[in-house]
């Protein structure tokens, strides 16, 4: 009998002792360098612990700098110690990126009712209905109700930021209960774009999360090596490179850990164990691979349409070496965009919707589009496609496969 394929990698020494504390979800029992950032919102919610509702707050910072896992470590020790005391609080932590939980109002409101025990159908309930229905739950259980509504930049971009008008303004309602909320953004300019009467309502306190230095990065690094792997198998040339290329990166934590996790893997499947500069070299060119081809593929079709559509007329403007304006415009990308969607049996959407669906495309920094003049031509984008190389091989081949016959 043959032995099981699998069987050799069960044989191999072991390079991770637990793969886990290498990911951006896992919650330490000590988070570096953010103490400071740490007890200012500790000291929001502290009064919590008094019978005093707590302010609403709004935690902003660019990716990877901490904002979510302080959070939830304090969410953690908040919990921890009201359960000691025997006090009733109620925590509820909502990622709104995350699909069919936090893309309309309505199913915002039906995950919170659900966090608080209550199920409700996925659609069919006028929205007012879901409110009162919350509500209604809220002051039954009789309690502060934390609400953490982590990426809220998201949310606030697809239903608007009526919503927390609507929870702040009930507050005044409820005799038993209280709803405080804890929004994490990566928007720093979130708020100037709030109605006035959400602004007045809010009453938020801000606390910044700045990125992280190559030093502190490496000092995170350091320590989640002692947690995730075994002894003397991560050469620091590799964690100063993991960290030098995070710290470029707007001092991006998780990508830094992303980095040595796959640079790792890297390393233990071509048998060695050591991990070095070499494997993260590799780790950087799968991590941005695998970002930019997941984020495409996650996008809706008519986006990936206008993308190939780019993609099509960069590839004509190329080939055309006696062209000397290769310049990529709107109207270019529309006309192609329209031959697309007729091969393709899709209802073509507008020249004015095609050019939201391009602002957001840059805002994934898959293309950079900037407005400017054509005189009397009028104002229309100029777009650079980002993506080059191996990555914008995948992508294309993915597109292909997506709408070419």
């Amino acid at each position: 009998m043959s032995s099981n394929i699998f069987s050799q990698y069960l044989q191999k020494e072991n390079i991770f002792k637990n793969k886990n504390c290498l990911t951006a979800s896992f919650v330490p029992g000590k988070i570096r360098h953010r103490e400071q950032e740490i007890q200012q919102l500790s000291a929001v919610l502290a009064p919590v612990l008094k019978g005093y509702y707590p302010n609403n707050v709004f935690i902003y910072g660019t990716c990877g700098t901490g904002k979510t896992i302080s959070a939830r470590f304090v969410a953690s020790q908040l919990m921890s110690i009201s359960s000691e005391n025997k006090q009733k609080i109620k925590i509820i932590y909502v990622n709104c990126k995350m699909k069919k939980i936090a893309d309309t109002e309505y199913r915002i409101v039906a995950q919170l009712l659900k966090e608080l025990g209550e199920h409700v159908p996925d659609t069919g309930l006028p929205t007012n209905v879901l409110y009162r229905k919350f509500f209604e739950r809220v002051e039954k259980i009789g309690c502060t109700v934390i609400i953490m509504l982590d990426e809220i930049d998201t949310l606030i971009k697809k239903v608007g930021d009526e919503f927390l008008y609507n929870f702040t303004r009930i507050n005044q309602e409820m005799k038993n209960s209280h709803i405080t909320i804890v929004g994490i953004t990566n928007d720093l300019t979130l708020r100037n774009n709030f109605d006035l009467r959400v602004k007045s309502s809010l009453s938020e306190e801000e606390i910044l999360f700045k990125p992280y230095n190559a030093t502190q990065l490496k000092d995170i690094l350091m320590e989640r090596v002692s947690q995730g792997f075994m002894p003397n198998t991560v050469d620091d040339t590799a964690l100063n490179k993991c960290a030098a290329l995070a710290a470029q990166e707007h001092g991006d934590a998780r990508r830094a850990l992303d980095l040595l996790r796959v640079a790792g893997e890297m390393a233990e499947r071509m048998a060695v164990m050591v991990v070095t500069e070499n494997h993260v070299d590799m780790a950087e060119q799968k991590i941005d691979i695998d970002r930019v081809t997941e984020t495409i593929k996650a996008q809706p079709m008519q986006s990936q349409a206008v993308l190939y559509s780019i993609i099509k007329v960069a590839e004509k403007l190329k080939s055309q070496k006696t062209w000397t304006d290769k310049r990529i415009f709107t109207g270019d990308v529309f006309e192609n965009y329209i031959s697309i969607c007729e091969k393709n049996g899709i209802k073509p959407l507008t020249q004015r919707r095609v050019s939201d669906l391009i602002g957001e495309l840059d805002m994934l920094s898959i293309i950079a589009a900037k407005v400017i003049s054509k005189g009397r031509g009028g104002r229309t984008r100029e777009i650079i496609l980002m993506i080059t190389g191996n990555i914008l091989e995948r992508v294309t081949g993915f597109l292909i496969d997506r709408f070419e016959e």
